[in-house]
């Protein structure tokens, strides 16, 4: 009597989880990643290998050590972009014909970590303010082209300022212990300064509440500014504060940070005035220890459309091409348990930005090789190929103790052009002593073209290409619990990971 072969389908969704022993992963996130590197969870559904990045201009900034600050200058029509080295503020528009870098200002002091900035505009004027803990803040007027240090008595308050953000009518900034408000609609006129008690790490604004963090704690200002009377103060919590200034974003609806114990949010709960404080990075607990262990320095940006944040710990002497990130896809309105994680690898950012120019998202970050990087843009780093991996948990197919024997695995991909990658099957968690199906290699040239896309060329795409394709490979191989691996280490276009099916009969009991 014929054996009757069954199936099991893997529908890739789920992110990065690591902080499950292998038998409970298995059992119970089916399509999620033991190991995800460099493709991330869609909207869409599914795992798409992440786009690449180029140099922004091919000059590189004068000077030397890490690029201090990037802004990208939200003028229509232009990529213009400001960067930061040795103190040095330089400007360049990427669109220009042969761009280069121009000096505009030096700090008085040069010996500056980071710059931080906020793009603002009071009565038409569109400018940007940099603030960098040392000097007095700076801002840029897209008008003029110029940038100015803010002087004098009148802004001794925010000297040495180290974050800036827009509150109602007035800007902010935190200095050591305190912030200082500005007059409404005025960027060097100051009125009000109120202590929070602990040192501030990062300021951000959520729904009606200027949230200020502090090394221990975490405050709310609600309400107008008037003279002599600054917003209410609240204590949201006093058991934890943000660890790392530029991990604070706020991503689909929530403020998302680093804190002492792992990637929190700040969300709405269904009562009014109150908030939620989630711990967004559970799943990945471990892998971010991991990397926390071995950064020295920790930034983030979020691509808006994308729904997605990146965070990337920053070491001065490690390679570009083992440099690691984390990216965070967020699925539900609210609350830190919406997110699906990925890491990246090969991605070296010290400072970052990302912001809308018309309808196009530049996203830009640099370190200390002195070139500015634009993402989101090609199909490698910076002409190195990008090492992406899926590695599903040692799922049991119900039954951890009974032995399958697999013939088939059918992959349905989307792929975006020319494909070749290495696909296969681990058995009992890669058991020495158990035979291991050898890996095997699927190439293509799948794909088609979207009418109206940049990536399109007329005479050369094809639209009529299906987007979906579906790869067929016999296997041999026997074991009690399975992982399936794939990794496309190329330039290669993307492609998305969508569903896999295994082919297998039931053998006998172990």
């Amino acid at each position: 009597m014929a054996t009757q072969w069954q199936t099991f389908p893997i529908q890739f969704g789920g992110g990065l989880i690591s902080n499950l022993s292998p038998l409970q992963h298995g059992m119970s996130n089916i399509g999620s990643g033991s190991i995800l590197q460099n493709f991330e969870p869609t909207l869409d559904g599914g795992y798409k290998k992440v786009a690449g990045y180029s140099k922004l201009i091919s000059t590189v900034l004068p000077g030397s050590g890490v690029v201090q600050g990037v802004a990208v200058v939200t003028e229509a029509g232009s990529q213009k972009v400001i960067a930061v080295r040795n103190g040095v503020y330089y400007l360049t528009d990427a669109s220009a014909g042969s761009p280069t870098w121009t000096a505009k200002v030096t700090a008085s002091d040069t010996n500056i970590s980071k710059v931080r900035h906020l793009t603002y505009n009071f009565g038409g004027a569109n400018r940007i303010m940099f603030v960098d803990g040392v000097n007095y803040p700076a801002y840029y007027d897209f008008t003029s082209g110029a940038i100015t240090y803010l002087s004098g008595s009148a802004a001794s308050s925010v000297n040495n300022a180290s974050f800036v953000t827009f509150y109602k009518e007035s800007l902010v900034f935190a200095v050591g212990k305190t912030v200082v408000f500005s007059a409404p609609f005025k960027d060097n006129e100051f009125l009000e300064a109120l202590s929070m008690g602990s040192t501030v790490t990062g300021l951000a604004v959520f729904r009606d509440n200027l949230i200020i963090f502090c090394e221990d704690k975490i405050h709310k200002l609600t309400g107008l500014l008037a003279a002599g009377n600054p917003p209410a103060n609240q204590v949201i919590t006093d058991d934890i504060g943000c660890i790392e200034p530029d991990s604070i974003h706020e991503v689909g609806g929530d403020v998302i940070f680093l804190a002492p114990d792992g990637i929190r949010t700040i969300s709405a709960t269904d009562r009014i005035g109150d908030f939620g404080l989630d711990v967004a990075s559970r799943p990945i607990r471990s892998t971010l220890n991991d990397q926390l262990a071995t950064g020295t320095q920790v930034t983030s940006h979020i691509i808006r459309e994308k729904a997605q944040y990146r965070i990337f710990q920053y070491t001065s002497n490690e390679r570009s091409s083992v440099a690691k990130g984390l990216l965070a896809t967020k699925f539900i309105d609210q609350g830190g348990q919406g997110f699906q994680w990925a890491e990246l690898k090969g991605f070296k950012v010290y400072v970052c930005d990302s912001n809308f120019i018309g309808d196009t998202e530049l996203i830009v970050f640099s370190n200390e090789d002195g070139y500015v990087y634009k993402q989101e843009t090609g199909t490698s780093r910076n002409g190195a190929s990008i090492d992406a991996i899926f590695e599903s948990a040692y799922m049991p197919i119900n039954d951890p103790q009974v032995r399958k024997t697999f013939y088939k695995l059918d992959l349905y991909l989307k792929p975006e052009g020319t494909l070749s990658l290495t696909a296969g099957i681990k058995l009992d968690r890669n058991d020495a002593n158990v035979i291991q199906p050898p890996v095997f290699t699927i190439t293509g040239t799948g794909g088609g073209a979207i009418y109206g896309s940049t990536s399109a060329i007329y005479n050369t795409s094809v639209y009529s290409t299906p987007t979906d394709e579906t790869y067929k490979t016999n296997l041999v191989g026997s074991g009690a619990t399975v992982a399936l691996r794939i990794e496309d280490n190329s330039s290669n276009p993307s492609f998305t990971l969508d569903t896999a099916v295994l082919e297998y009969t039931i053998e006998d009991r172990q």
